[in-house]
């Protein structure tokens, strides 16, 4: 296995944000998986001869594998870079953006509240209200 400059794991993992990393990602301040993705800007890029199935959550079709009643589309998933995306978690109802392919999970003291502001000002057409409030109370 090659490093993380490699081709392992840029052929794995990527430069940025994919479906398949909510297969990955948990809440890191109440640790809840999966979490809640919404997709704001999304680009086509890959076309992979080669791709893997996600363990247990299909962040493509919105999931858990077990409860999909249907085969995960993988071929199609893998193809897509997600570039600008709000990920939330139900239980401790905290927002984290994603911007330009990184997703910006930091902990409550160390977040950038002007930053913050500025994806929902780009984004508050399609923002749920309850982020909106949170924006908001800064």
């Amino acid at each position: 296995m090659n490093d993380r400059n490699g081709l392992f794991y840029d052929r794995l993992v990527g430069g940025g944000v994919k479906y398949r990393l909510m297969d990955l990602l948990a809440c890191p301040m109440c640790k809840h998986f999966p979490l809640n993705l919404e997709v704001y800007s999304v680009e086509e890029r890959y076309s992979p001869k080669e791709v893997r199935k996600c363990e247990l959550y299909c962040g493509y079709h919105g999931g858990m594998i077990e409860e999909l009643g249907r085969e995960p589309d993988c071929a199609s998933c893998w193809r897509y870079e997600i570039v600008d995306a709000l990920l939330t978690c139900s239980r401790c109802n905290r927002w984290y953006p994603v911007v330009d392919e990184v997703p910006i999970m930091l902990p409550d003291d160390l977040r950038d509240r002007r930053k913050e502001r500025e994806f929902a000002e780009r984004w508050r057409d399609r923002l749920p209200p309850s982020v909106k409030e949170q924006v908001m109370r800064g």
